[in-house]
């Protein structure tokens, strides 16, 4: 499947993920308060953070494992096997955790104990149905890709509409919908998997176990330092600011994350292209790689320069009055989002590479840069500081992982060079 085919199907399947959400989007906002739409805002918090541990990034050690020359497809089902044994300790030995600071959890992020406990059954299922996804993207099957995604968020959806409005069940009911979803996802994803001879549980291969684990586990410092550039925000508003606030800002957030979906898009049908081409080693290849790439820097800036000034009036449009203070940081999230696209584009290196260790490095110590420069902002500026703390990080973000790029691959970035 060629790139901009690809990337078109990934398009339309991220888009219809999204658009399911943002439907969602002005009903919740005018049936939950903004304290009710925190609550669900610091879930999703938790949520990020269990995800950082779950599975140890497995999943990511069982899509590189395809690209590495010519493995017969028994090897490819029992590596995947051992990444579902990864899974499963890491899950328990989570749940055991989270059980025994439920009330701790949950006074501190001001939501229900069931919903501590849910976040790790929520991650541990998710896992399954992301590795169905990624087997089906690196092989560019991006129509079953898309039909699982999109069908899972419509699940969603309704589950979501039946529990929030006509059971009435306020935030809980948007909980209990990402549970039910999640699980059912998950079940469906098992089957394809094993349907399609991709996973095999029951053989124990250390080998596997410790080759995923050795790609896997230097990424926990990375998804560790991705949540305190992109999550911990929330819960830092929250402790200054209150539940409402944290509320309102993530109406915003949501609203610029359709940037991410689009790049996200792309980035998926593009990995696959850019391996192949890494691959052959050819110098005018990589050239051309490069001038796409640049190309992609200038349309993600200017994109994000329009949200500047429409940003605010789709705030109120689709949200509603009682959260129009989102619009004083959508453009400046949508800026952020811009600097992650872009992100995207040079961090795909470090995976080929199998450099992980060391982008965990910039991505942690952006992290904490990060945090920093929120309790000092929100502070000072309240929710704009969070979002400018937000530009400031993922610029850092992207400019450290391309520089890690130039000392880790050869690509001719400065074109005129001969």
């Amino acid at each position: 499947m060629s790139l901009l085919k690809g990337a078109s199907v990934y398009l339309v399947s991220n888009i219809l993920n999204a658009v399911i959400p943002f439907l969602l989007l002005p009903i919740l906002t005018r049936y939950l308060s903004p304290a009710e739409y925190g609550q669900i805002a610091m879930f999703q918090t938790l949520l990020a953070g269990i995800g950082t541990f779950i599975g140890l990034n497995a999943i990511g050690a069982s899509n590189r494992k395809f690209y590495d020359g010519d493995i017969d497809d028994t090897v490819l089902r029992q590596f995947n096997g051992s990444c579902v044994h990864i899974l499963i300790v890491s899950s328990l030995i989570a749940f055991i955790g989270i059980f025994l600071f439920q009330n701790q959890l949950s006074e501190l992020l001001a939501i229900p104990t069931s919903w501590i406990l849910a976040s790790v059954v929520i991650s541990a299922f998710g896992f399954i149905t992301s590795m169905r996804l990624g087997q089906w993207q690196i092989r560019s099957q991006a129509k079953w890709f898309g039909f699982l995604q999109v069908s899972s968020s419509l699940v969603n959806m309704l589950l979501s509409l039946l529990f929030v409005i006509v059971l009435t069940q306020g935030a809980k009911g948007r909980i209990d919908a990402q549970v039910i979803t999640g699980i059912v996802a998950a079940i469906i994803a098992c089957i394809c998997l094993y349907k399609d001879k991709l996973l095999q549980v029951f053989v124990w291969r250390p080998q596997y176990l410790k080759e995923a684990l050795l790609f896997g586990v230097p990424l926990i410092p990375h998804h560790v330092g991705f949540f305190l550039i992109s999550a911990v925000d929330r819960f830092v508003i929250n402790q200054k600011l209150g539940l409402s606030e944290a509320g309102i800002y993530m109406v915003a957030v949501q609203l610029s994350s359709a940037m991410a979906i689009v790049f996200d898009a792309i980035n998926k049908a593009y990995v696959p292209w850019l391996f192949e081409r890494l691959k052959r080693d050819n110098y005018e290849e990589k050239k051309q790689i490069v001038k796409y790439t640049y190309v992609y820097f200038i349309i993600a800036l200017l994109v994000a320069g329009v949200a500047f000034l429409i940003g605010p009036f789709f705030i109120t449009l689709i949200a509603g009055d009682k959260y129009s203070e989102a619009g004083k940081v959508i453009g400046l999230l949508c800026l952020g989002q811009a600097f992650g696209g872009m992100y995207l584009m040079v961090t795909n290196y470090i995976f080929f590479a199998k450099k992980t260790g060391r982008l965990a490095v910039v991505t942690i110590i952006t992290g904490i840069i990060n945090v920093i420069l929120l309790f000092v902002f929100v502070s000072h500026f309240g929710v704009v500081g969070a979002a400018f703390s937000f530009v400031i990080s993922k610029f850092i973000q992207f400019i450290g992982t391309w520089f890690l790029v130039t000392v880790n691959m050869s690509m001719p970035w400065i074109l005129l060079k001969k």
